[in-house]
Formats: C-alpha cells, structure tokens, sequence
C-alpha cells in the first residue's frame, strides 16, 4: 500500500492528499452544467470521475465539444434561415441571431451536455 502522509487538524489526523491533475483552465458555462446534471441525475458516474481524478478533463472536453458545436450548428442555421438586412432592421436582426443561439443550444444541451 501507498505511505499517506497526514496532517493534524485540531484533535483529528487527516489524510495528505493532492490532486494529480491540476488545470489553469476554469470550468465553462457548459462544463458547469454537466457537472450539476451528475450530481443530480448521476451521482455514481460524478463520484467515480471524482475518485479517479478523471473529472476536471471530462468537464474541459465537454466544453471544448458543446463551443466547436456550438458553432457549426449556428452556421448550418444561419444557411437555413438567413437573417434580415442589419443595417435596417437591427432589431429584427439582434432578434434572428438570438433565436438561432437559442436552437443551437437547446440542440447541444440534449445531444452532449444532458446525455448519459
């Protein structure tokens, strides 16, 4: 078995341990979302990704993935639906771009963020 090192805390010895993985890159909107969707719908797979220190990579690749996603699905919406001219109805443009952004993300919620 491994030596552990611990520390004493008040009355209580308790266990020296370090994450191995260590990021600078903080957690997405996305990478948020699915970390709080296995802590209610999986709990199991969440404490797993925990215990081998698989998480934090887990949540970074998913929101590298829903960002790239992101992205094609709102260029294959824009040739399905162009917007209107911006220079003359901004609102109705600001208000087409938002409804695009809005399809897209339902689209990626389900497919990656939401799935088991």
């Amino acid at each position: 078995m491994a030596n552990l090192n611990y520390l004493k805390s008040g009355d209580y010895f308790v266990p020296d341990i370090q994450l191995s993985v260590v990021g600078d890159t903080p957690l997405g909107k996305y990478a948020r979302m699915r970390r709080a969707f296995l802590e209610e719908y999986n709990p199991i797979l969440l404490d797993d990704l925990i215990l081998t220190e698989k998480l934090f990579p887990h949540l970074w690749e998913i929101q590298k993935i829903c960002e790239t996603r992101m992205e094609v699905l709102t260029k294959q919406l824009l040739l399905k639906n162009p917007p209107p001219d911006k220079a003359a109805k901004q609102l109705a443009w600001v208000q087409h771009m938002n409804m695009l952004k809005a399809q897209a993300e339902e689209c990626v919620l389900t497919e990656i963020v939401y799935s088991l």
